[in-house]
Formats: structure tokens, sequence, C-alpha cells
């Protein structure tokens, strides 16, 4: 192991050049890994120390050259994670043990798969694997968590020691539709009679809509994105992760990344979405309203992107976290993976079985899903 390691506090130390060149050499690399989104969330102040996030990426150089990275947490909670370990906290703290603080390498709110051990070659990974077990032992934290890597990487960590679970997604996939009507004629005739009813709801309500691409996003949009976002918080008792500033800075580092879905009735707007993209896939995020208007959820969070990437060929559309709804709307069950690593070992024996009857279930529960697919026995 040739590398000099580092341990930073701050996206900055490493620079957005060596960062996202580094990325660039990823395969399934997507937007949430770039320095611009990072950096936003960090610098805005929604995942900082201060919210229970604190930055600890590991860097491997080469010489001058950046050769691995990771992007690593300490986190004194489980908030916005999307892999749910709050039984395993539970069960330290009856045991009279702490869990917290413990290591977390994720995009904070963002259960997005992608690299976690991004790495020039084979080498660099493997020494970033090492230098990740000597960094969890040398801090004394209960645990170390790798959220959303591909399977690949999952299994090089499961071999370094590391526990695998797996989860659920659901994604809608392109095959190169002409339109939103070909896509429907695809679908069972409950499913394609139900989505034209939502879709009718929302036009006799009197909403219309209109997409706005990032370059065109301004000041006054994001003001009002963020006033829904909150709203829709709040109505749920609950405390948004993200703020305005947050917005702004995605708006200005990573506009051509950027899709804004609003909703106005009476020239008033009511209601939006954001979604992020890439060339070949578009994720769906964040959504929020001032009125609630039946199904407009429906059509700004998913109609209105699912005929943007028929528009611009994207060939994939990440629903995001849970959602079984979603099949009825043309997206089938993709699986997820998280590695862990817990240092109490009887607390890792006992989540190892766990993990081996939960994996059963999972397999058990996508089989179940396989059987209802929503597209007609014909396609």
């Amino acid at each position: 192991m040739n590398y000099r390691t580092h341990i930073v506090s701050s996206l900055s130390e490493i620079g957005q050049a060596a960062w996202d060149g580094l990325l660039a050499r990823q395969e399934d690399a997507n937007p949430f890994l770039s320095y611009a989104f990072l950096h936003a969330l960090h610098e805005s102040g929604s995942a900082a120390p201060e919210t229970g996030w604190q930055p600890q990426y590991l860097a491997l150089y080469d010489g001058d050259a950046l050769a691995a990275a990771l992007p690593l947490y300490v986190k004194g909670h489980s908030y916005g994670e999307y892999v749910f370990d709050w039984a395993w906290a539970d069960a330290y703290q009856r045991h009279g043990l702490e869990y917290y603080p413990k290591l977390l390498a994720a995009v904070p709110f963002t259960p997005v798969a992608g690299p976690r051990l991004l790495a020039v070659d084979d080498a660099a990974r493997a020494a970033l694997i090492e230098v990740l077990k000597a960094t969890q032992r040398a801090t004394e934290v209960s645990s170390t968590h790798i959220l959303f890597p591909p399977e690949e990487h999952a299994r090089q960590l499961q071999e370094a020691g590391f526990l695998l679970r797996s989860g659920v997604q659901f994604h809608w996939l392109n095959p190169g539709y002409a339109n939103f009507e070909e896509f429907l004629a695809t679908l069972e005739q409950k499913k394609r009679k139900n989505i034209r009813a939502e879709r009718r709801k929302v036009r006799e309500a009197g909403v219309t809509l209109r997409r706005v691409r990032g370059f065109d996003i301004t000041d006054t949009d994001w003001k009002l994105f963020n006033r829904c976002y909150r709203h829709t918080y709040a109505a749920h008792y609950s405390t948004p992760y993200l703020n305005l500033d947050f917005f702004r800075r995605i708006g200005e580092t990573m506009p051509e990344n950027i899709l804004l879905v609003i909703a106005e009735r009476e020239g008033r707007p009511i209601a939006s979405s954001l979604v992020i993209h890439s060339e070949d896939t578009l994720y769906g995020r964040y959504w929020g309203e001032l009125e609630h208007v039946p199904c407009l959820h429906f059509e700004a969070a998913y109609y209105q992107p699912l005929e943007f990437c028929i528009e611009q060929g994207i060939k994939t559309f990440e629903g995001g976290a849970q959602g079984e709804h979603k099949m009825a709307r043309g997206f089938l069950p993709t699986r997820t993976w998280s590695a862990h690593w817990l240092a109490h070992p009887s607390f890792a024996d006992a989540i190892e079985r766990f993990l081996e009857r939960e994996a059963g279930g999972i397999d058990d529960y996508m089989d179940e899903l396989n059987e209802r697919n929503p597209f007609r026995a014909s396609v």
C-alpha cells in the first residue's frame, strides 16, 4: 500500500477537479456523488456537524494524484439514511452499550445506488477498504455502514468481513417509447384506466403544469419550491432535511442535472416537484404542495417526469425509497445493497443471523412483486 492517506473534514481539502476527476472514472456514477451536490449539502448546513453529519472523508493519494476516496461521515443518529437500523441502536441501548457514534458511507438523504468506494483501479479500491477497516478500529465506533453500493462492491466488502443487507426499490425502464400513450399501451387495462383517471382529475381541478429546466429556474422558483417542500414536511409533523441555501447552490452549480415541475391553478403556484437527472437516468427526489389537489402528487412527481424521460430518451427513472404504489405506474422492483460491520462480536453474530432471515424475506417479497407485474402479458 504505497498510498498517502488523508482524512478530510471538507471536500474543499480534496478540491473539485480531483474529486470529479476520480468520479468520472467510476462506472454507474451519478450526479449525487458530484462535488457540486455533496459540497452544497455541507456548505448549506444540511449535512453538517451541527445536524449530526460530521464529514470524515477518506482520501488515498498516489503521489499528488487522488487514487481513491470514500464519502464517510461520523453519525450521531440514523436519520436521513433509508436503510433502517433503529432496532439495532435500540438493542445496544437496552444492553447498556452505545451505538452512536457510528461511521456511515453514503450520500446524505439520498437513497440512490452508486459507487461509494471510488478508486482508479482494483488495487486502489482494495487499499481503500483496508484503510476503512483500520479507521473503524482506530476510532472505536460501534459500527460502519455503507449504503447503496453496487452489488460488485458490496461483495468486495463482504469478503473483507462486512455483512450484506438487501432491500427493494422501484425503477421505471424506457425501451424507447415514442410518447406517453405508447407507454400506457404496455400496461394492463386497469392500470391504464387508473392513470388516465388520475391525470384527468388534475386537469378538471383547473391545474396546469410546466416543466422548468435548471438553467431557466429563477430565484422566485426556488423560493416557491422551498415553501412547498417545507409546507409538506410541516403537514406531516416532520422537519425538512434541506434548506433554501442548498437548493440555490445546486441550481447554480449543477443546473444541467435539474428539472423543476411547477403546478399552478388560476395563475397561482400551488405545488412543485424537483428531480435530478443525468443523460440516461432520472431520479425522483423532492415534492411539496401548498394546496391539496387529489392525484396532483402523481402528476407532478411521476407522470410529468415520465414524459420528460420519454422526450429526452432517458432510459431509467429511479423512484426513490419504498413505495409499492409505484408498480401500478409501471415501475418494477429492483434489489439494492448495503454493507455493515459491527465491532461487538456478540451483536455482530446476532445481526448476521437476523440478516440471514431478512434476506429470505426479501427474496420472497421480490418473487411476490414480480408476480404482480403491471405490464400486459404480451409485453
